[in-house]
């Protein structure tokens, strides 16, 4: 199965979505569609020996949408510096296009772009990019497609934005002066006499008509879009106020015939409808319009991430500087730099000496210290001090390339709660329709004439909004998990969002969770008859194959001490008990003391009795063993984080049960845990224990969340409920896990669990006043309330509180903006 996201165009409200997700969705060979309206995106999982991309998207065209495909791997998407007008970009369309094996060559002006096809076999794409410098232009291809098709889709919103805002001027001005016209003679406004519906009758109907036909050519959308949905037999928002505002209209046009043409027919001047028609367009104009607006801010997150990176960067060259579009540089180039620069791409500083600031990447606050060796992530702000750095990771593969691409998933997909407001939507629109046409044939029926029951069927099919039920969910999401990228948060997915939100159980890692994850050595006691470095030498040299924190911890020390290491072979690691290898030709040992006694080494008493001093000290005895006799004990303590006891005090707040797994011995076990708070604990668990454990909680009915770091805890991680991977910032697996702490911190993970909870809270929110805004609304428009002696709802109002819903749901989600960590 492949996965992709890609933009879909032309949607306008829940119906629109739904119906592409059902008929996408039961294609063959496609395995899951969701599309999320307020981002645009279809999230596609298929086999491509089944179905194409290509067949999606002919698919989606018969809708009525559009299926934006990524680009083919044949053609690429250049960046052009250097062009001035119209003949620098025919100039290279004209030799680009006539080199040998370039199937087309488009270059954009205003963009500065160009899009390249190449025939296969033919010239590789730097051959174009010298011939197009050849010509006095610079040229650098567009690494991350993503990207590109995320930019061309914010132009595109904007541009329908601006022009949303410059035909609202006149949409209003025009409804209001048939309001004026229309209602005003009702409201003890005095019309001229050449105006009066009762003197010139024939007057007052065409003025309304020249007033509203301007405002219906400006809202030609709503028919052009509607009309056509609904002849495809997939009815939309925009049918709805198509039929509702049309059957106004249409009588409005039949009653000025008659006003003109029959003899008599001046009674009809107050049976016209213009009016409602005109307000009902303006004022759902104005809604889309404000829903626009605030859903273009849900991605201000990503735009905020994506502004990070430098545009430029100063490469260093046969001893100069040259400043080169960021898009040209390539691994193992070396780059400048300076104080108050952006750090272009990932890499490594290889001189100088500064403080980065990470925290736009991590959300850490004070600014970190860089000297060669250290690294560098793309994004990050040089503060103070001149670095120079080698370029290792560029374009998508930076890691702040790969958070905004996780950012942007997530924010594409959906929750499990919208699942109700996905069903909902598909039927909504036909079952208004046909609730407006049963309201009207009932009223008629009831003798209250034809006025009053277009009347009815106007405001029922102009007051249903499927808009909101289908905003409900991913405005939320999208604002959600923009927001807890901006704090260190990467929450992968909806599914994940509303997962974390329910979690009553968190397990924690002891080691790099827990603790800070940079043990040190404090005790080394050798057996009797062995010197205390042969023992550490040892030791060393058989976890210097080991990554394990507590292994480097005794690598480290031996290097510190000026120690020789004997040379090591076949080392290996045995997660959860300790490591092995041949040192100087013999089989050595280092690891637990029950995994040594597996292996037939017979440990003396004294040291059992040292290790258990140890454990109860806090600190991780570390028993060596050499051809099946033991060395000694070493003793290895890792400090608490100075935030653990807040934390697990908070998580208890919040109900949450706290859990702690790890593989040391119950005693040093015991001393972490009672230092941070923790009541529960569970030791010498290896990988696969922990996982085993994670699954007894969620046996007892518990949505359980595991906090590791990525590496060893893997097994439990899958496992969890929910899993959350710790990481540094910069070089954190952000593959793992469903959510990603950026900060090596743990109060990242009350901000996660308190961020889904106010993230659900407010997707429940928008799907209750949603649904009870239709539910409310609906038969109130269909005279419920008349029936028993009540008023009847204007189309008028009907249509502002179509707008007014929408735009309240998305309001309410931009709410998230401003959750503290």
């Amino acid at each position: 199965m492949e996965e992709r996201q890609m933009p879909v165009r032309g949607m306008h409200c829940a119906a629109c979505s739904a119906r592409i997700e059902k008929v996408v969705g039961g294609m063959p060979g496609v395995a899951e569609a969701s599309v999320n309206l307020a981002g645009e995106t279809l999230r596609l999982r298929f086999d491509p020996a089944v179905v194409t991309p290509e067949g999606v998207a002919e698919r989606v065209k018969a809708l009525g949408f559009e299926l934006v495909l990524p680009r083919p791997a044949e053609s690429s998407r250049l960046v052009i510096g250097g062009m001035h007008c119209a003949s620098c970009s025919s100039r290279i369309e004209k030799v680009v296009g006539s080199m040998e094996g370039v199937r087309a060559v488009r270059v954009n002006l205003a963009s500065g772009t160009g899009e390249l096809e190449l025939e296969p076999g033919g010239p590789g794409l730097d051959a174009v990019i010298r011939r197009i410098e050849g010509l006095g232009f610079t040229a650098s291809e567009v690494q991350d497609e993503d990207e590109s098709l995320f930019e061309e889709q914010q132009r595109e919103a904007a541009l329908r934005l601006e022009e949303q805002r410059r035909a609202l001027g006149p949409q209003l001005a025009l409804g209001a002066l048939v309001l004026v016209v229309a209602m005003g003679p009702m409201v003890g406004l005095a019309l001229p006499a050449f105006l009066s519906p009762d003197a010139s009758p024939g007057a007052y109907a065409l003025t309304q008509l020249a007033l509203t036909a301007p405002l219906v050519w400006l809202g030609r959308r709503f028919y052009t879009a509607g009309i056509p949905a609904l002849l495809r037999g997939g009815p939309t928002m925009d049918s709805l106020i198509a039929l509702g505002t049309g059957a106004a209209l249409a009588a409005s046009l039949w009653n000025t015939g008659t006003i003109l043409f029959a003899h008599g027919g001046a009674h009809k001047a107050h049976e016209l409808y213009y009016e409602s028609a005109a307000v009902i367009l303006a004022l759902v104009s104005l809604g889309k319009y404000f829903e626009a607006r605030s859903k273009a801010r849900t991605t201000e997150a990503v735009k905020a991430l994506l502004s990070l990176a430098p545009e430029q960067a100063t490469r260093l060259r046969d001893g100069g500087q040259e400043r080169v579009d960021v898009r040209a540089v390539r691994p193992g180039d070396l780059l400048l730099v300076r104080p108050g620069e952006r750090v272009p791409v990932d890499g490594v500083v290889l001189e100088g000496a500064g403080e980065v600031d990470e925290s736009m990447l991590t959300g850490e606050s004070e600014p970190v210290a860089k000297n060669p060796g250290d690294p560098l992530a793309s994004g990050t702000l040089n503060a103070l001090g001149a670095l120079t750095m080698r370029a290792e990771r560029v374009g998508r593969d930076t890691v702040l390339a790969r958070i905004v691409r996780l950012v942007r998933e997530a924010q594409g997909s959906k929750a499990p709660l919208a699942s109700l407001a996905d069903r909902v939507s598909l039927h909504f629109v036909p079952a208004v329709m046909a609730l407006a046409t049963l309201s009207a044939a009932a009223w008629l029926l009831a003798g209250e004439g034809a006025g009053f029951a277009l009347r009815i069927f106007v405001s029922v099919m102009v007051i249903a909004c499927p808009c909101a039920m289908g905003l409900a969910t991913p405005t939320s999401i999208m604002v959600g998990t923009g927001r807890g990228a901006r704090l260190g948060v990467l929450v992968k997915s909806g599914r994940a969002l509303e997962a974390a939100a329910g979690v009553d159980a968190v397990v924690l890692d002891k080691t790099g969770t827990l603790t800070l994850g940079k043990p040190a050595l404090t005790d080394v006691e050798p057996a009797p008859g062995v010197a205390r470095d042969r023992l550490l030498a040892v030791a060393a040299a058989v976890e210097s194959s080991s990554a394990h924190p507590l292994g480097e911890a005794v690598v480290h020390a031996a290097q510190a001490r000026g120690i020789v290491l004997p040379l090591a072979a076949a080392g290996r690691a045995v997660p959860g008990k300790g490591a092995a290898a041949q040192v100087a030709g013999k089989p050595c040992l280092v690891g637990r003391a029950g995994w040594l006694a597996e292996e037939g080494v017979e440990l003396p008493p004294g040291l059992l009795e040292l290790g258990e001093v140890f454990s109860s000290e806090g600190k991780t005895p570390l028993y060596a063993a050499e051809s099946g006799r033991a060395l000694g004990v070493l003793a290895v303590a890792d400090a608490l984080r100075p935030e653990a006891p807040e934390v697990v005090r908070r998580l208890k707040a919040m109900g949450v049960r706290v859990v702690m797994l790890t593989g040391d011995t119950p005693r040093t076990a015991h001393a972490v845990a009672g230092e941070a708070g923790v009541d529960e604990v569970f030791a010498g668990v290896g990988p696969e224990g922990k996982a085993a454990k994670v699954n007894e909680l969620k046996a007892q009915g518990l949505t359980v969340a595991m906090v590791g770091d990525g590496i060893n805890d893997a097994p439990a991680l899958a496992a969890a409920d929910v899993g959350l991977a710790m990481g540094s910032g910069i070089g954190v697996a952000i593959e793992t896990g469903d959510v990603v702490l950026l900060r090596a911190d743990l109060r990242g993970v009350v901000t996660a669990l308190a961020l889904a909870r106010a993230t659900v809270r407010n997707i429940r929110q928008n799907l209750f006043w949603a649904f009870a805004y239709n539910v409310l609304g609906i038969p109130v428009a269909a005279g419920v309330l008349h029936a028993f002696g009540g008023p009847t709802l204007s189309p008028m109002i009907a249509g502002a509180a179509m707008a007014a819903s929408s735009v309240s749901v998305v309001t309410n989600a931009l709410r998230l903006r401003f959750f503290k960590g």
